[in-house]
């Protein structure tokens, strides 16, 4: 007999939040290039077919993967009042046992900046995560003058823990980058950073 699992879906005030299905490769790679600009600071160098058909359809094979074994939640943002994709929010390097966490990474097209989303998604994905997941640490890292990022993570209850040095490659160079965590159970006080 055969059984089917129902895929993940969270939702929030504005959005939903799912997996990424093959339907939506002209939505993700017309997005992607119009926010090419908007992304490109932030981001490794993509690679020659990065908007292409095939490596779309590796990606989406890889979510299904990826969140069949539970080591990752790669989630689009689609704006529910009329389904347009707005960007991704991914918990990634998912690992239980005595550490029970993750490591969260998302973007956003250009001209859905600056209008509280991400923030919106950050904080479902979050809940999401120790309510329904059991994690108990979600951890993100961004580039130290990544203003708009630092922010989302800090008003989605995140705390700045330190910095990597020569975290990631980005824009084709290795930089630092600040590394932030977010608590089940966060005891904590308030972190600030100069």
């Amino acid at each position: 007999m055969l059984s089917f699992r129902r895929r993940p879906v969270v939702e929030t005030e504005r959005m939903t939040l799912r997996l990424p299905t093959h339907a939506d490769y002209r939505a993700w790679s017309g997005l992607r290039e119009a926010s090419i600009e908007h992304l490109r600071p932030w981001e490794p160098v993509w690679s020659h077919d990065h908007l292409s058909r095939k490596a779309f359809t590796n990606r989406v094979y890889w979510a299904g993967r990826a969140e069949a074994a539970g080591t990752a939640l790669p989630m689009l943002m689609f704006r529910r009042a009329d389904q347009q994709l707005l960007g991704a929010v991914t918990l990634d390097n998912i690992r239980r046992g005595p550490v029970q966490a993750g490591t969260m990474g998302y973007w956003i097209g250009a001209e859905f900046a600056r209008q509280g989303l991400m923030k919106e998604a950050v904080q479902a994905m979050v809940h999401f995560s120790f309510a329904q997941l059991d994690l108990s640490r979600i951890e993100s890292a961004c580039l130290p003058e990544n203003v708009a990022s630092r922010g989302v993570l800090e008003k989605s209850g995140f705390k700045y823990e330190g910095v990597a040095q020569s975290y990631l490659q980005i824009n084709g160079r290795w930089r630092n980058h600040v590394l932030y965590a977010n608590l089940r159970n966060d005891r904590r006080g308030r972190t600030d950073v100069g």
